[in-house]
């Protein structure tokens, strides 16, 4: 998310150079934690979560994530005019001596690219780059937040006053679109580096430009406000130097506008050490949701685990006692530093978040493939790299991950905090999804996956036919067939074999219930996969019942129907499995 200094450029435009990197700042952050990291593994048990300063919304009981959008390239029609973001010199062309990524885009599911200076990837085929400018791009973004169950976009915004104003302003527009079109939310998020006259231009800019953008039905609200960002407050860095007066000043006039902030604030803010600046707290309070910045601060499970004890959970308890909603950043790990355990650490970082009982997580980040901390599909192996270019894929540890992987990841991990799947310490999320070849998947694909139903009776929810235990289960709103329960799985995956259940105890009597099962590839347009019939469940086999398809399909969401119970007036099922063989 870092503004990175101002390269050169073929033609003058103003820019706003900064010295420091938010990976770069206070290396001694880990250190400075504590040297308790055993702690949270000690303690083994989930935390119970204190009453949350406010209610579900766009961004509390959420997953947000930071949404950079500040790629362009040559001939894409932006203002910039430029290859921003992707090399240090825009006015040229990217190549290993003038880049400013770290990690490589997995290009495939866009219709326009352009060609780098780059050698051909591995697999011999052009090194070519999205622009975030083309609508295609953002579509594609959005589509993917969509399809993975991400909610909220945090549209990172900077200094609009010089030569990347009118490409940023244009970028506001198309992520709009795009938010309304996917049905996610979005909303702006100010980053104040090197802002050096912040304090008025950030007011003037809100109301003459951004505001507007408060009148889409996209537009994230909480606590029935629009959500305002701010990032870099209280940051003891150079280009971060406002007083503690101007900064609450700020703050305090986006509240009186009647907007709901956020704040992206030192990872020490309540202690105003280390990357803190000391005499901040009142800024820090008035804040709606404060949100510690944690890039370059953990990689690696030890590092998760020594932050959730002595800085997060200590965090959250302050937040709790002055009624401010606490979203703590949740980061994939850097790439190209071999930081990602594929996907373990990430995970052990949402188990952490989750047990602790945070208002709301916020990733760090979607598309910053400048620092290697992105989950929008990314090269999956040497294939899909250019040649020679030292650039790390997602298979750098040995572990062959899919291009949609940490999309996946964060889908779960979202699922976790809104108590659609168990707690557990256990990355649920495979690594690669298989199709139906010669290697089909193995195993229950719908275990701790995400499951809905039609309705349910009392706390009988859905997520109890996938968590495991036979002994838990769904029950429907009581006589009103037809009723349903669905999973998702994740991502498309060959479906042949359903295994249904009802707790083994003798005292659930022997009952049929009367079912189909449907299936659907994108959640709307379902078609019948086995046809409505009579399934008899009996405790002296079990309770359970095997539904096997005629042949193979494909299907994301797979859904159970039932019309009839001669054993109570409800759908009821305390397992759902789904296999592809």
């Amino acid at each position: 998310m870092p503004l990175f200094p101002a390269p050169p450029h073929a033609e003058p435009i103003a820019r706003n150079p900064v010295a420091l990197s938010r990976r770069t700042v206070i290396a001694s952050a880990i250190a400075g934690a504590g040297a308790a990291a055993g702690l949270a593994a000690q303690t083994g048990t989930a935390q119970a979560a204190a009453k949350a300063a406010s209610p579900p919304g766009d961004v509390v009981g959420k997953i947000t994530v930071g949404y950079q959008g500040w790629f362009a390239c040559s001939g894409d029609g932006a203002p910039i005019n430029g290859w921003w973001h992707w090399s240090q010199n825009w006015g040229q062309s990217p190549s290993p001596s003038n880049t400013a990524i770290v990690s490589w885009p997995d290009v495939r599911d866009y219709t326009h690219t352009y060609r780098t200076a780059y050698p051909a990837l591995g697999n011999g085929q052009p090194a070519a780059l999205f622009s975030s400018y083309d609508q295609q791009t953002v579509d594609t973004h959005f589509s993917w937040m969509q399809q993975f169950g991400i909610d909220t976009a945090a549209l990172q915004r900077f200094n609009p006053n010089g030569g990347e104003g009118a490409t940023r302003d244009d970028m506001a527009v198309k992520v709009r679109g795009s938010a309304e079109k996917y049905g996610r939310k979005f909303y702006v998020m100010y980053d104040a580096t090197a802002w050096t006259n912040m304090q008025p231009e950030m007011k003037a800019d809100w109301l003459a430009k951004m505001q507007a953008l408060t009148a889409s039905p996209a537009y994230a609200r909480q606590n029935g406000k629009p959500v305002v960002g701010i990032w870099g407050f209280g940051f003891n860095e150079p280009n971060k130097t406002w007083s503690a007066a101007v900064c609450l000043d700020v703050v305090n006039w986006f509240k009186a506008q009647g907007c709901y902030v956020m704040g992206g604030v030192p990872t020490h803010w309540r202690r105003g050490i280390e990357d803190s600046r000391p005499g901040y707290m009142a800024v820090y309070e008035a804040l709606d949701m404060l949100s510690p910045w944690m890039v370059g601060r953990i990689g690696d499970i030890a590092g998760a685990d020594n932050f959730y004890a002595n800085v997060n959970t200590p965090d959250q308890e302050y937040c709790d006692a002055h009624g401010i909603d606490y979203q703590p950043c949740v980061l994939p790990g850097d790439l190209q530093s071999g930081h990602r355990a594929h996907g373990d650490f990430m995970w052990r970082q949402f188990y952490n978040m989750c047990r602790i009982g945070v208002q709301g997580i916020y990733i760090s980040m979607f598309d910053e493939y400048n620092e290697g901390n992105q989950i929008a599909k990314t090269a999956e192996t040497a294939a899909q790299v250019p040649a020679g270019s030292g650039i790390r894929a997602l298979d750098e540890d040995g572990t062959a991950c899919s291009a949609d992987y940490y999309l996946r990841l964060t889908g779960d991990g979202g699922r976790m905090l809104k108590g659609e799947l168990a707690l557990t310490p256990t990355r649920p999320t495979p690594p690669v999804t298989g199709g139906g070849g010669p290697n089909p998947p193995t195993g229950d694909l719908a275990l701790s996956r995400a499951a809905t139903a039609s309705s349910q009776t009392q706390n009988y929810g859905p997520g109890n036919a996938v968590d495991g235990n036979g002994n838990s289960y769904w029950e429907s709103a009581n006589n009103a067939f037809p009723q349903w329960i669905q999973i998702d799985l994740g991502s498309a995956l060959p479906v042949r074999r359903l295994v249904l259940s009802l707790p083994p105890n003798p005292s659930w009597g022997a009952r049929t219930q009367t079912l189909s099962v449907l299936g659907s590839t994108n959640g709307t347009s379902f078609t019948t996969l086995s046809a409505p019939a009579g399934r008899v469940f009996d405790p002296a086999s079990g309770n359970t019942v095997t539904v096997t398809l005629a042949s193979a399909t494909t299907a994301r969401y797979v859904r159970v129907q039932i019309t009839a119970n001669t054993g109570w007036p409800a759908g009821q099922l305390s397992g759902l499995s789904v296999y592809a063989t």
